[in-house]
Parts: C-alpha cells; structure tokens; sequence
C-alpha cells in the first residue's frame, strides 16, 4: 500500500518548522528524557493530557510536535501530515508502510504483542491441529499473519478497548494484545500463552521528506542517535 503524501508539506521550505508526531499516553512521558537529551523543550502543557491543544511550538522555531493517539503518529507520518514521529514497532508491524523510514530503535516503550487465553482452557488443546480460530485484537493485520504462517485461518473481530473481555464472554477464544506487566490479563483470568514480537519504540521519518528535507531530517536524526548514546 501506497501512502500519498502532501508535497507542499515535506517540500523544502526554510521558513515552515519541521513536524514530530509523540503518541499520547504511557509513551509520552518515557519521551521526555529523550527528547531533553536531544535538546528539544516543547511548551510546558504538551504532557498535559487535559490540554486542548494538539500542536504544540519547541524552543527550536523550526521544530513544532504533534500529540495524537499511538496508533496514529504512524499514519500521521506516512502520509505527510509530520515528516519525523516516534512510533511503538507495533504498530509499523500492523500498517507496514512503505512510506516510512525507522532508522533508530529507541529502546523505550518495552513491552510484547502476545496471543493470551483463558486460564482454564490454556494448553488443553494442540494448535497445531486447529485450521481455524476466532481471536479478538486491536491487531487485525499481525493476528492473521501469525496463524496464516502455521496453516491456521484466523478470523479477528477487532476490538479497540477491553480485549480481556472477549473470550470470558463468549466472543473469541483467545486475544491478540499488547502486553506490558500482564497483570490486567491475570486480574481477567487470562493468562499469556505465546509471544509474537517484542516491541519498543522506533524514531520514524517519512522517506519523501527525507529526500527532499535531508540536512534537515538528517540533523535530527543524528541528534536523537546522540541523545540515545549520551544515556549509556
């Protein structure tokens, strides 16, 4: 898939700032030593989640910072909406955009997408005999890819929220979810039976707007491998 992009905004122009998409949420405030570290200070209400701004300016007139939802920094940057994004590898593994460029693990963000299923039914059966399965997940693309790549149909009801709930009620039989400490999974009776991929963040730039922008992509992409190297 293909994702267009808006030229007049990854165009080069030295007079409009460059655009950093950070996901909202737990990731936000594990971005703020980095960013230090990198030299970027965003206007003080950028960590404020009851803040009704969205774009926030930076101590650096050529670096504004978006705020959305983690499933979107990714979409915000393939199609040029930001030219440079800090994204959990989850979600480049769900949309695999072409468009984007990961040139830096980041190393923060830690946690798994994990299969997880009811205690009382995990282990009692041999998947490797099932040609199909039902599973909740808000990770319809990685799901599928998972079972097809052992012969199993999988067909995902996708879910946005609340995942833990599906199987107790009847929905599916197990889950595809993110999965941190699993302690919401156990307080739900579930218990996480395979891990699909590790997951941490990634500093992401759309490929457009590096080729048309690459000093000043380039710049900051050195500055965040700086920032990562002065941690230790």
């Amino acid at each position: 898939m293909t994702a267009p992009f808006s030229a007049s905004s990854l165009g080069p122009d030295a007079t409009t700032p460059l655009i950093l998409a950070l996901p909202k949420g737990r990731i936000l405030s594990e971005c703020g030593p980095l960013l230090a570290r990198a030299g970027i200070v965003p206007a003080a209400d950028y960590t404020d989640e009851d803040s009704r701004r969205l774009r926030f300016p930076t101590d650096d007139p050529m670096l504004d910072v978006v705020r959305v939802r983690p499933f979107d920094v990714a979409t915000f940057v393939a199609f040029g909406a930001a030219h440079i994004g800090i994204c959990g590898a989850d979600v480049l593994m769900e949309f695999d955009y072409p468009e984007i460029y990961a040139p830096l693990d980041l190393g923060i963000g830690k946690c798994r997408v994990s299969v997880a299923e009811p205690l009382e039914t995990a282990g009692t059966d041999d998947p490797s005999r099932w040609s199909r399965v039902r599973v909740a997940s808000k990770y319809p693309n990685i799901a599928r890819r998972h079972y097809a790549s052992r012969g199993i149909h999988a067909e995902v009801v996708h879910l946005n929220g609340a995942m833990e709930l599906a199987p107790g009620l009847g929905l599916c039989r197990m889950i595809v979810d993110l999965v941190q400490t699993g302690s919401t999974l156990k307080a739900n009776g579930l218990v996480e039976t395979e891990v699909i991929a590790g997951v941490t963040s990634r500093l992401i730039v759309n490929r457009s707007a590096l080729k048309t922008q690459p000093e000043a992509i380039g710049a900051w992409i050195a500055r965040f491998r700086d920032a990562m190297e002065s941690a230790g």
